[in-house]
């Protein structure tokens, strides 16, 4: 996957009202999403023994990159390990598939045994896990309303309840123990796309006092527990 755009926005209650009004008649959901047009993102992310990556997205190096472990609807039958690349402003996901024992293994902060087969992606953590302490460090779960358009490969995400966990162990697990992140009332916007933005769907970006912002997730849930 080549990098794309990504621009971020901290919304309220009250924008996030008027945003919703207009994009649900512009772009189609996503083909993922269940009832009430979201579903549950459930991450597990690694750092290393210096959290050189909270480190990084605090004083905004650039280029930059995390791990993750990601599932959804809190279902362990599809686990996916992503390495997420960050720079100039633009970003690029790249993931392979872990098996449950490959997960719990992980999440335990064991390296996986030296395997050629493995993908790139799974290679790349298990020689950082043995070079640079790379652990798991914290869950981080949200509710995700996405919606999709061809034009430019958009994608337009609100997320909403972003919450943080520092037992590692409950990760696979239906419920987590957890607390909230953001101010009440306060949610994030997310628009991705590839080489353009379509116009029609720029406009209807565009309400009072909205503004771009670099915001981070794991670095957020990462803070409430160093």
């Amino acid at each position: 996957m080549d990098y794309r755009h990504e621009l971020k926005y901290v919304v309220t209650d009250a924008q996030l009202t008027a945003l919703e009004n207009r994009i649900r008649n512009l772009m189609a959901w996503d083909s993922h999403v269940g009832e009430g047009g979201m579903y549950r993102i459930r991450s597990l992310y690694f750092d290393d023994c210096y959290n050189r990556c909270f480190v990084e997205n605090e004083i905004g190096t650039d280029p930059r990159e995390k791990f993750r472990i990601r599932i959804y609807n809190a279902d362990p039958s599809r686990i996916t390990l992503e390495l997420k690349q960050k720079e100039h402003g633009m970003t690029r996901k790249l993931s392979c598939s872990l098996t449950r024992a490959q997960c719990e293994e992980l999440m335990l902060g064991h390296p996986l045994s030296v395997d050629s087969g493995y993908p790139p992606v799974l290679q790349k953590l298990n020689i950082l896990m043995r070079t640079r302490q790379m652990r798991p460090k914290i869950i981080v779960e949200y509710d995700r309303f996405p919606y999709v358009d061809k034009l430019g490969n958009t994608r337009v995400t609100i997320d909403r309840h972003i919450m943080s966990s520092s037992d590692i162990s409950c990760f696979l697990q239906e419920g987590i123990p957890r607390r909230p992140v953001m101010t009440a009332g306060n949610h994030i916007l997310e628009v991705k796309y590839d080489e353009f933005l379509p116009d029609y769907i720029y406009q209807n970006l565009q309400i009072p006092s909205l503004r771009q912002t670099a915001f981070s997730k794991y670095y957020l849930c990462r803070k409430f527990h160093l």
